[in-house]
């Protein structure tokens, strides 16, 4: 009797053992998604970072606008690349999209910059980036959600306790800010 009631203590024993080894790969797991989805974030705003120096040098040579909107992008731009958490580079991304949508509406008063095959070409690659963040930005917020979730979930939470898991941020923008930035130029 006594052997039964030590090779069900061990059974329990193993099989705890086994739901608590589950329980700390699939929150790790969750969590190294959410690292890579915003890396992924990164690597496309970083794209876009690149990106904002050719455009602001092809529009010089053909436009000549206040140096403050320079400025504006630039300032906007280094905000973005140095923010740490989703918000402050929610903030830049959002700073730096006003920026550029001046630019391209100073372009509009220049045929000659329209016609510009770089412009165009600097425009449709911003305009795809736009699309691949929009992407990114969504599976990180999943990730970040499926985690989230998972940390408040019984029988995850006192793991996660355990392991001092806290909520995640998401990659949020203001209501205002909502609007997808227009890259097209308008004949």
């Amino acid at each position: 009797m006594e052997f039964m009631v030590g090779i069900a203590f061990i059974l329990c024993v193993a099989t705890a053992l086994i739901l608590l080894v589950g329980l700390y790969n699939a929150l790790i797991s969750n969590r190294e998604n959410i690292e890579k989805a915003w890396v992924n974030i990164d690597v496309i705003l970083k794209q876009r970072y690149d990106e904002i120096p050719q455009l602001i040098r092809i529009c010089e040579q053909y436009v000549t606008f206040e140096k403050s909107m320079v400025n504006q992008i630039m300032s906007a731009r280094e905000k973005m690349i140095q923010g740490r958490t989703p918000n402050e580079k929610a903030a830049g991304f959002n700073d730096l999209s006003a920026g550029i949508n001046g630019l391209f509406a100073v372009g509009e008063a220049y045929p000659e910059l329209k016609a510009n095959a770089n412009f165009m070409q600097i425009q449709s690659r911003l305009s795809s980036l736009e699309e691949a963040l929009a992407d990114r930005r969504e599976l990180y917020n999943d990730s970040v959600n499926i985690y989230n979730i998972r940390i408040q979930s019984f029988p995850d939470f006192f793991f996660a306790r355990i392991l001092g898991y806290q909520r995640i941020q998401m990659f949020e923008i203001k209501d205002s800010e909502r609007v997808v930035p227009d890259l097209t130029i308008k004949t």
